[in-house]
């Protein structure tokens, strides 16, 4: 087993520049081995990145985020795509994370610039099935992004 990693400034810094670097615009930084029960991870995102709304269907998929660095703005969706709830999750707010059963459609938006959250949920890792992404919001790389990712962060007024 290896020594202790910590999860300190100087890193979240290298996985920022990183993401801003990335085609993508976000950078994850695994702190588990793929074998391991528990998957816990850091993630790096900057405002332009696009998450698709989907959701985790196995039972024992629940998802854990809590926001280190900067804010992201969270939405939760029914099924249908009808959105529910928001929220503005950041170390200075309110509410710096989230606890989501499995099967809750949710995405999620930088709000800031170098915003950076730590992800914990059970493994293995198993790519999304087409089920578990939101079949109303557009795929990475599909026509449409730009305009859901913009609708998705005009939730969050300023």
């Amino acid at each position: 087993m290896a020594g202790p990693r910590f999860l300190d400034q100087a890193l979240f810094d290298e996985l920022n520049g990183k993401a801003a670097a990335s085609p993508r615009r976000r950078q994850h930084h695994n702190l588990h081995e793929v074998a391991e029960p528990c998957h816990r991870l850091l993630n790096a995102l900057q405002p332009d990145t696009y998450i698709q709304p989907h959701c985790h269907r196995d039972p024992n998929k629940a998802e854990a985020l809590i926001v280190l660095r900067g804010s992201l703005g969270l939405l939760l969706f029914s099924d249908s795509g009808e959105l529910l709830e928001t929220r503005v999750l950041s170390p200075q707010g309110e509410c710096a994370g989230v606890d989501l059963p499995p099967g809750t459609f949710h995405a999620m938006v930088a709000l800031e610039p170098d915003s950076l959250m730590f992800e914990a949920k059970s493994g293995p890792y198993e790519a999304l099935a087409d089920d578990e992404r939101g079949a109303w919001a557009p795929r990475e790389g599909e026509a449409g992004v730009a305009e859901y990712l913009a609708w998705m962060r005009a939730q969050f007024p300023a």
